[in-house]
């Protein structure tokens, strides 16, 4: 069994990797269209980036001017497109009069990386798959402005961060303690945010209940990838080390997808090694799929990977050296 990967041909560009569930799926867009391609832990997933890298647009809408984008932006839209999108997303406060629930939630990443969010209410949980959180719990629900005000009010009495950047997350993802000193590190950021309830706490948001959620089993974390060909377990279970600087036209990238978190996907490679896939990457790229023939199977078709290649600029997890030219 393999991930599916579009074809080129037919002018879909890969939108990333989201979590309208507890399984990650890849988007494609094709003008309006949209489909997506679930993907499956111990599945091959092989592509190559065909061409240039355009812009994704905002809010569904196709950018104006077809602007070709860097590869190593993370956001892969042009200036013009993310003023848009961020001019409409949640965190940029111009719906105050927004009349959905909202719900602030706590967030750990790992040892020292805790912070504090919110979502609709509506979303579930997507969000927090979104951003990586290994655990969280949910601190309490209410209208968009009393959740907004609840979160500055505990990034500043709790010194804690609305953003904590993903090479960070990465780096330590393959060493994370265990399930009740996860649980633990959220409980005890919980019990200190309830303290601040009457103190700056606005009086429309309802505290709810600590309910610690770990999701090390949704992301794969917890699982051992099955050994290559003459490797035991132990041996092909390595922590990742290295994650993919950028797409170039005609890299490729090819593995078996081990784990995923957030954007990353985790790809077991030819090596024995782990690679990091940050799939903020490859959005706005034409990506054709690797086969056993080395060929582009029709759009929404599997093709079967063949072994692991990697053959895109890397860079170290953690230590930000970058591996020389192409692996």
């Amino acid at each position: 069994m393999t991930c599916a990967v579009r074809e080129s041909a037919g002018g879909w560009r890969c939108a990333g990797v989201r979590w309208p569930r507890e399984v990650p799926e890849l988007g494609w867009s094709r003008g309006g269209d949209r489909r997506v391609s679930v993907l499956a832990y111990g599945a091959g997933l092989g592509f190559r980036a065909v061409g240039e890298r355009h812009c994704v647009g905002a809010w569904g809408n196709v950018c104006p001017l077809g602007a070709v984008v860097p590869g190593r932006s993370t956001g892969g839209r042009c200036a013009e497109c993310a003023r848009l999108d961020r001019a409409h997303s949640v965190a940029a406060d111009t719906m105050a009069d927004d009349p959905r629930t909202y719900r602030v939630y706590l967030a750990w990443f790992g040892p020292g990386m805790v912070k504090v969010g919110i979502t609709g209410e509506e979303r579930g949980a997507a969000r927090l798959r979104e951003q990586g959180a290994v655990a969280f719990s949910w601190l309490g629900r209410g209208p968009l402005m009393a959740a907004r005000r609840t979160e500055e009010v505990l990034r500043a009495a709790l010194g804690v961060p609305d953003r904590i950047p993903y090479a960070k997350k990465r780096a330590v993802r393959g060493q994370l303690p265990g399930t009740e000193e996860r649980a633990g590190a959220v409980a005890e950021l919980y019990a200190r945010a309830a303290e601040l309830e009457g103190r700056g706490w606005p009086e429309s948001l309802e505290r709810l209940p600590l309910e610690v959620v770990d999701q090390v089993g949704i992301f794969g974390l917890d699982r051992a990838p099955d050994p290559a060909p003459g490797r035991s377990v132990r041996e092909s279970a390595p922590a990742p080390v290295r994650s993919v600087r950028e797409l170039v036209d005609g890299g490729v990238v090819a593995g078996r997808l081990v784990a995923a978190a957030g954007p990353d996907l985790h790809l077991a490679v030819a090596d024995g090694g782990v690679v990091v896939l940050d799939t903020r990457l490859i959005t706005g790229w034409d990506l054709t799929a690797v086969t056993r023939a080395t060929e582009a199977t029709e759009v929404g078709e599997v093709g079967e990977v063949t072994g692991s290649d990697v053959r895109v600029p890397l860079i170290d997890i953690g230590g930000g050296g970058v591996q020389g030219g192409l692996f």
